[in-house]
């Protein structure tokens, strides 16, 4: 079902007639499950008309690198593929997204655009609908409940959220039908960059080569379904109970192929519901972070302009993080220093070469990391920048919603005053004692150490 709050128009156009219906997929690349995808197709059968898909690959990505890329390549040869068997072809141009939609939109009756909630994603859109000579509509499916169905300010926490997500569930938590296309476009002659070799695609691209790709995780679709389906199998019954220690692996790896919409939060929510005999209060609290939670970023950056820069906290959190910017700091650690994981905390730089290997960092360990950034730096400003852009640089989902939450949560964002200490002021604080009594962090360092030792 594609309910139509999903849809909204982004322009006044009229149609004059077209060759295909033009699905401009940028966010959510996927073949499956994908709300923009179907609605494409229906519009396009009603028309008697093939749809082609389009992704712009652009060089100049912020903060992009070689890790992000190739992570997304692997993925994007998958859908050209899925595509091609749905008698769909996906044109991939080395060009700016916008305008590459631009160009195709030439020749179509209309544009069916995802939906992205960053600053360039929304530009992006806004240039499209003013510029394609056609209807431009966008289509929201890389959250379960449309961001503003469930609120139209930018919400405190997640307590004041999750009711008004929690009232539309039952209509929006629904699966959605596949729809086959009448007419195939795979004959339409349109140049393409041919996915198949992605390292001959990678070689073209003048990208930030920095950063190789992550040694823990692999892109696409069935990749990620193999991991939810062993995370529902093998980790969702005791998820509630020990999915906060480091030293264990009960993550269910998605959050990178959420990022690059390779995996629909849908697919995943509706999985985890059917799952039998699963404890019920482990499948609540993984609902919990995967809607909830996830869908609280999203409110976060499509409603406060400065989602990525220290002005965008709350006001309380800059006024207590102010009145103590001057207080001693008995360590402070440069970003070079940081960045190669060369502090006193052994914890605390497990955590940091756990992101640099293999992209991505355990959740409860991805907070202290922050907090100690925080602790460690010359400024709250500082801080803030440092923990951004080591956190953009090295995970896989980094620059995208949860990422910028997940930053501005350790400087106070979604959370609540505290008792006020040095340099943190009110602004919650987190220490190695802390984890040493929570869990067997010895165990999580050996494990990171040994996976450094494998890769060197």
């Amino acid at each position: 079902m594609i309910q139509p709050e999903r849809i909204r128009v982004l322009n006044d156009k009229r149609e004059q007639g077209g060759n295909y219906v033009l699905y401009w997929m940028q966010a959510s690349q996927r073949a499956e499950c994908n709300h923009v995808l179907e609605y494409a197709v229906r519009q396009a059968n009603e028309r008697g008309q093939p749809v082609v898909a389009l992704f712009g690959l652009t060089s100049r990505y912020p903060d992009a690198n070689l890790r992000h890329y190739a992570f997304m390549l692997e993925g994007l040869r998958e859908v050209q593929q899925a595509l091609r068997g749905r008698a769909i072809q996906l044109v991939v141009r080395q060009q700016s997204p916008q305008e590459a939609a631009v160009a195709l939109a030439r020749d179509a009756s209309m544009v069916i655009a995802d939906r992205g909630y960053l600053r360039i994603q929304k530009a992006w859109r806004d240039h499209v609908a003013r510029k394609a000579p056609c209807p431009v509509f966008q289509v929201e499916t890389d959250v379960v409940v449309p961001v503003e169905v469930a609120s139209q300010k930018e919400e405190y926490a997640a307590a004041t959220l999750r009711p008004k997500i929690h009232k539309h569930l039952e209509r929006f938590l629904v699966p959605l039908k596949e729809t086959r296309a009448k007419q195939s476009s795979l004959g339409l002659k349109l140049d393409s960059l041919d996915l198949s070799n992605t390292a001959h695609v990678l070689a073209r691209l003048r990208i930030d080569r920095s950063v190789s790709p992550a040694s823990g995780f692999k892109g696409d679709a069935a990749e990620a379904k193999r991991l939810l389906d062993d995370f529902i199998a093998q980790k969702l019954d005791r998820y509630a109970k020990l999915r906060n220690d480091p030293s264990l692996d009960y993550a269910s790896h998605m959050s990178p192929y959420l990022h690059f919409g390779q995996i629909s939060p849908l697919y995943v929510a509706l999985e985890v519901l059917k799952a039998p005999r699963k404890n019920k209060a482990s499948k609540q609290a993984y609902l919990e972070e995967l809607i909830v939670r996830r869908e609280l970023s999203m409110n976060f950056v499509h409603c406060n302009a400065d989602y990525d820069s220290y002005e965008g906290l709350p006001n309380w959190a800059k006024k207590t993080l102010q009145s103590h910017k001057h207080d001693r700091r008995e360590t402070a650690y440069t970003v070079e220093e940081l960045e190669r994981a060369r502090t006193h905390d052994p914890y605390w730089n497990a955590a940091q070469q756990e992101m640099v290997i293999t992209g991505k960092m355990h959740n409860y360990m991805r907070m202290y990391w922050g907090k100690k950034i925080l602790e460690w730096s010359k400024s709250p400003e500082d801080a803030f920048h440092i923990t951004a852009y080591l956190n953009n640089k090295y995970e896989l989902d980094g620059r995208d919603p949860n990422s910028f939450a997940s930053v501005a949560w350790c400087f106070g964002k979604h959370d609540r005053p505290w008792g006020e200490r040095p340099i943190f002021g009110n602004v919650r604080y987190m220490n190695a004692t802390g984890l040493r009594r929570k869990f067997d962090i010895e165990a999580y360092v050996q494990d990171v150490g040994h996976r450094q030792r494998k890769r060197s």
